[in-house]
């Protein structure tokens, strides 16, 4: 049963679901199936404030991910709900404008429509040849997750901590399975295409940026968020360690000194590592009682939405 506005509401045919993973993809498909009045447990092997979701730096943007065709829908989605929860307190939503650089001039992407008021600018300059002026939500995520968890129990869905060996470990307790648990998703899958994409990134404090810039084909990117300036990236494929690196701190602050001069004046105030579950392809199916829904990589706060969405419409099967 799920709590609206704080009344206990028992209409409805909801089925019993738990949700295996406390990251933004399996937090936002739990929140639609609150939504949806399903009776939902959420299970997370860490504090939802120590996932690698927290670590993200929270441009809304789908870079490479594939499929093209989903992500797109997946994006729509997405975007227009933040645009909704932009105008609310304490989500840490906000939309920003900024420039995506790239070295080579390529087609415009496919989600360009999705985020939409996609422009070129024509005055770039070596060693870029192309740039991509748009809004787009920029996400605290920090912020966010608090707010996420704060609308979880509003919802009547339970938490428990704890990691799970196997999908056979949960299913005598529910009825619906939700394999959100992102770089351990593959291994309960039984798929070994599922590897970390370890990413580093440095916050400093924000000396009053209005935009942020990335370069793509660098992975380099600086994104304002007020109180602190999240500045990355890297992205080590198959690396697992979570200790930070200082010589990649100090590569990252070099790289973003250049998209950006003065930045690396500003101070630093904590690095931060997280391990996100790359896949060449992302996965959201329905296998009997388990719907998949993992291998979003660097995307799963821009996706999370949209994926929700398709988990809540796969649940009704």
């Amino acid at each position: 049963m799920a709590v609206w506005g704080g009344k206990l509401n028992t209409e409805g045919d909801g089925v019993r679901i738990t949700v295996i993973g406390g990251g933004v993809v399996g937090l936002s498909a739990a929140l639609r199936l609150a939504q949806r009045d399903h009776q939902v447990t959420v299970l997370s092997a860490d504090p939802l404030a120590e996932t690698t979701t927290t670590v993200a730096g929270g441009l809304i943007y789908p870079r490479h991910a594939e499929p093209a065709d989903r992500v797109v829908r997946w994006t729509q989605v997405s975007v227009a709900e933040f645009h909704r929860l932009a105008e609310m307190p304490d989500t840490g939503v906000r939309f920003k404008p900024g420039t995506l650089l790239r070295r080579t001039e390529r087609p415009l992407p496919p989600w360009m429509d999705a985020v939409g008021g996609m422009t070129r600018d024509a005055s770039v300059s070596a060693p870029y040849a192309d740039a991509l002026r748009f809004t787009s939500p920029l996400v605290n995520t920090g912020r966010y997750v608090a707010w996420l968890d704060t609308e979880l129990r509003r919802a009547g869905v339970g938490f428990e901590r704890r990691a799970v060996r196997a999908l056979s470990d949960v299913a005598d307790d529910t009825d619906l399975v939700v394999n959100a648990a992102g770089l351990d998703a593959g291994r309960l899958a039984g798929d070994d295409t599922v590897r970390p994409a370890r990413g580093q990134v440095v916050h400093v404090a924000d000396p009053g940026l209005t935009e942020w810039i990335v370069d793509e084909d660098d992975f380099s990117y600086v994104l304002p968020h007020g109180e602190h300036v999240v500045c990355g990236g890297t992205e080590e494929f198959g690396e697992y360690s979570l200790d930070p690196d200082p010589g990649t701190t100090e590569d990252i602050l070099r790289r973003c000194a250049t998209l950006l001069p003065g930045i690396e004046k500003s101070e630093v105030l904590r690095v931060k590592v997280g391990l996100r579950p790359h896949r060449d392809e992302i996965r959201l199916d329905r296998d009997g009682d388990v719907i998949h829904c993992y291998g979003l990589g660097g995307v799963g706060v821009t996706l999370s939405w949209g994926c929700a969405d398709e988990v809540a419409d796969l649940a009704k099967r």
